[in-house]
This record gives structure tokens, sequence and C-alpha cells, in this order.
């Protein structure tokens, strides 16, 4: 049996929709062509653009058992670098504080180099909290007129490897993971400049490795998927978690400690998605880059 990559079978199957409505078989607003496969776009007033890629509806059979559905997802090709999280924690697109998104509560100025003399422009933003994640979304979503959010858990998985229930993307194996992800085997102790490693089939870069990413989860309890520099391949897959602890924020000296940022985990980050159901396309034809 042979088998077809996700991207691969993505084209074919819209082909087929694509006779389909030639021949008057299939619905015209079966084939949602409306949102770009790709597209560069940047916050008005600023300068650092963001790659977003449109990754397609699926299912995803998750370890109990069940199948879920997966929408459609328009997702930052990497994850939050310190050029864009800057602009949100530093006020970089309000300097009069003249907009709505000037109302948004952001994080309250660190007190340590955030990035932990790892590397700043170009290099994963980490050691956030989840809350502060979500705040970057509402900000963003205000700046933009998108609404922008983290992605649940199933979903992060999906983007990960799609519906292959592999272990990791494009086919790879524990042996060679150190070609699409910083981990322990070759991270030495640091982050590194995102979208350095192969992408996934959906052109996602650093799904494994480098930072790992806060997700949304039914608890609400703070969980982060995919592993990060520090992290053995085991703990890298596409199902990779780890929950919050209180060692993450133990040094923090203030009472009470920050909801903002962890003091004490250099390994956290991000990236957000955006339904594609959601998008109103004049919006994102505005902030295209392109």
């Amino acid at each position: 049996m042979v088998r077809m990559s996700v991207p691969n079978a993505v084209c074919c199957l819209g082909c087929v929709l694509g006779m389909g409505v030639f021949l008057g078989i299939v619905p015209l607003e079966t084939c949602d062509r409306s949102v770009p496969d790709d597209i560069t776009i940047r916050i008005p007033g600023t300068i650092v653009p963001m790659k977003l890629v449109r990754c397609p509806s699926g299912e995803l059979k998750t370890d109990s058992g069940e199948t879920v559905s997966i929408d459609s997802l328009l997702v930052l090709t990497t994850e939050i670098t310190w050029d864009l999280y800057d602009i949100y924690v530093f006020e970089l697109d309000e300097p009069d504080g003249s907009s709505q998104a000037d109302a948004v509560t952001r994080p309250s100025k660190p007190y340590i180099p955030p990035d932990r003399g790892f590397g700043h422009d170009g290099y994963p933003a980490i050691g956030m909290t989840r809350q502060a994640a979500e705040g970057f979304c509402a900000w963003l979503s205000l700046k933009t007129g998108l609404s922008v959010r983290l992605p649940t858990a199933n979903e992060w998985t999906f983007l990960a490897v799609g519906d292959t229930q592999a272990p990791y993307c494009c086919g790879i194996g524990p042996e060679d993971l150190g070609e699409a992800a910083w981990y322990s085997k070759n991270g030495e102790h640091t982050t590194h400049p995102v979208a350095q490693k192969m992408p996934n089939q959906f052109g996602l870069f650093d799904i494994h490795g480098n930072a790992a990413e806060w997700v949304m989860s039914e608890t609400r309890k703070p969980i982060a998927m995919g592993g990060s520099y520090r992290d053995d391949a085991q703990a890298c897959t596409a199902i990779s978690s780890q929950t919050q602890a209180r060692s993450w924020n133990v040094s923090d000296p203030q009472i009470p400690k920050s909801s903002w940022w962890l003091a004490d985990c250099s390994w956290v980050g991000f990236r957000f998605v955006i339904s594609t159901e959601s998008i109103d396309l004049s919006i994102l034809e505005e902030l295209s880059d392109e």
C-alpha cells in the first residue's frame, strides 16, 4: 500500500474537488480556496513580518482512541520571536497610546534579561506564563482584527504530524531528530534562532524542540507541548507535554509572584493559530506584506 503525505493528499483532494466543481457535482462552497495557502502579514505601524501557512482540516486519533475533528487553521510558521514579543511587552506599537490595543493589559517589565543571554533577534521568546501568551493573542487580535489564539493540545498534535499518528514529523525517528529539532543532543543548553531546521509537512518550523509551546487545555492547567532544547528525543514527540510546576517560578522575589514571567523557566514559548472560518479576507489583504 502506497502511503501518501498529507500535503500531496490535500493537493490530490483539491484536484478531485476542483473537477467536481467543474462538473457541477461538488458545491463551490465546499472548496475553500479563499484563504491563501501562505501569507506574510505585518501589524500596522510595525516592521516585523509574520509568515502564516494554512493547514488543512483533518481527523486526529487520540491516545484514548477517540477520533476528533481538526478545523483548518492559519498558523504562524515559527515560534513567536523576541522581535515580535518585544512590541507587545514594551508597547512599541503605541508610542502615544492612541488605539484600542492600548487598553490591553500588558506584562510587567522583566526584572532579569528575559532571553537569559541565549540570544534575542530571531530567537524564540521564552519564559512567559501561559496567561502572558494568551494576553499577547488578545493584543494581536485587537491590532489586526483577526481572531488570534493558542492552539488546543489536539490541534497542536495535528499541526505537528497530521493524521499519521507518528511521534515525529517528516517520517524521521529519534535517531535523526536533529534534522528537524534542537534538543538535548544538539541544543548545547540554549535556544537557537527559529527556522534553522527542516520544516514539517505543513511548513512549520521547530515543532519539536527549541522552545516547548503553550497550548490551551480542557483543565485550564498550563501545558506546553513538543519538548525543548533541554529535552531528550522521547520528550520531544508530537504528544509530549509538560505541566507548569512550582519550580518554574520559585526564585521570583515578588509577592505575589509574577503572573507574566517565569523566573526559572527558560524553555517555554508559543505560536498562534487563527481559525480560517473566522477570517475576514479584506482584513487579511490589508495586513498582507505582499
